[in-house]
């Protein structure tokens, strides 16, 4: 096993990767901005490394003094966690390149799917379903408008470089689309350095499923079932549920074996996501046999940030087997025998407006974390700490477990209720009104229902 592991990433994703590296008896190193020195990862690491100022270009995006922090504490690994450099094909060939072990898929698969245009023809030619689309960047407005034509309105605007949502927009006719495009390339141009676009149908409503797969030591991929990530504002997810309610066994036999496929086309290694959009037949679209088809999306090469209710229902510690794959490893688990248990459910608490959503950093003044059974949370902060407007807004992770999705969604309405956070504003108050829904507590929603509790 790794014996030292620097974690290049802060808030609640290195403490909860250290939790696992100091139980495994592996020495950490935290490495931080100065911004988050006073912050409960820094401390909890054995040694600890500021890398520079408060901006992320100048810090935990900052290659060469997070290389320089591994070499100096005697680091054997990295672990990127989600975010900054974890989908950085460069970085993780720099890591590797200076003797050390990269705690992630490999650079290839990473630039395999970081491009998105690129994914889709991969997938498409493993025989994992996309949705129809470009299958190169649409060479200009014109090109564009052509594309759509051929493949129907209403159509996604997407930036080929993008991912996490951002970069996306949707145009129901040519006028809009015009607006789009230019909306879309600028937005990439700025954002990624590569104004690529490409053009999907998009479906009005939809569900937002996605598979968690772990490509092991010995070349073998596995599925560790799917997760339902349909509540999103913006295109970014608020809540995560495990399994999703919407996938019956027969769909998630054919979800799971194509999430396999895709992971096998870019010989996959480590812990990855496919994310796929689950259509309702009636839009019309062909595909196999079933009341609903999915679509591949992207898959995101790293860690998920909702990792957790994969990890409470299937009884394994994600991180610990990420650094077993990457260690050269076996599992823990039996690869053929994967089954899950019971329901969980993740809600994101944010430092943001409950109505909203906008950012509202600050001091915190009170912070009191719910306990009890099938109840974890995974936090970033404690009382006396500052919520800083450098970096993403969550605060925290709530993840409640039950024997069934009832049970699961009552321990939640009991822990966001006994969840206190005092000085940034939080969204606790939009989980308390979720958690009652009637479309969310019958299981039976979409992408659309923030929407539509706005």
């Amino acid at each position: 096993m790794i014996e030292s592991l620097l974690v290049a990433n802060r808030g609640e994703i290195a403490r909860r990767i250290i939790r696992t590296a100091k139980r495994l008896g592996i020495r950490t190193v935290a490495v931080h901005s100065e911004a988050d020195a006073g912050l409960p990862f820094v401390t909890e690491a054995d040694e600890a490394v500021c890398v520079g100022p408060a901006n992320p270009a100048q810090s935990y995006r900052n290659a060469e003094a997070i290389i320089a922090a591994a070499k100096s504490t005697g680091a054997q690994a990295i672990h990127p966690g989600y975010g900054f450099l974890s989908e950085n094909a460069d970085f993780a060939r720099t890591v590797e390149a200076n003797g050390l072990i990269w705690v992630g898929p490999g650079a290839d698969a990473i630039t395999a799917m970081g491009d998105k245009i690129n994914a889709r023809n991969l997938m498409a030619a493993a025989g994992v379903p996309v949705a129809p689309g470009t299958t190169e960047p649409a060479a200009g407005l014109d090109a564009a408008v052509t594309a759509a034509a051929q493949i129907g309105y209403p159509v996604m605007v997407k930036a080929a470089a993008g991912g996490g949502g951002m970069g996306m927009g949707v145009a129901v006719d040519e006028a809009a689309l015009r607006t789009e495009y230019d909306k879309v390339r600028s937005f990439a141009e700025r954002m990624f350095g590569d104004g690529s676009v490409l053009i999907e149908r998009y479906f009005p409503r939809v569900r937002h499923v996605e598979v968690q797969i772990l490509g092991l030591a010995d070349g073998r991929v596995v599925a560790l079932g799917e997760r339902e990530c349909s509540v999103q504002r913006r295109n970014q997810k608020l809540v995560e549920e495990s399994p999703s309610p919407a996938v019956s066994p027969e769909l998630r036999e054919r979800l799971l074996a194509a999430a396999v496929r895709a992971g096998e086309a870019v010989g996959y290694r480590n812990a990855g996501t496919v994310e796929c959009l689950l259509v309702p037949r009636q839009h019309g679209v062909e595909g196999d046999a079933g009341a609903e088809e999915f679509f591949f999306l992207e898959m995101n090469t790293r860690l998920q940030v909702e990792h957790p209710v994969t990890e409470l229902v299937y009884g394994v510690d994600l991180v610990e087997e990420q650094l077993r794959v990457a260690a050269g490893l076996a599992p823990t688990f039996d690869p053929d025998a994967l089954a899950p248990t019971g329901h969980a459910i993740e809600l994101r608490i944010n430092a943001e407006d409950p109505k909203r959503f906008l950012p509202g950093p600050g001091a915190v003044s009170t912070w009191t974390e719910p306990t009890g059974a099938g109840v974890r949370v995974d936090s970033g902060y404690v009382a006396g700490n500052t919520v800083t407007p450098f970096y993403d807004s969550l605060m925290a992770k709530l993840i409640v477990s039950g024997a069934d999705r009832a049970e699961a969604i009552e321990r939640a309405r009991t822990a966001v209720a006994g969840f206190e956070i005092v000085g940034p504003k939080c969204n606790l108050p939009f989980f308390a009104e979720l958690l009652e829904n009637a479309e969310f507590v019958s299981g039976d929603y979409d992408t659309g229902i923030v929407g539509r509790m706005r």
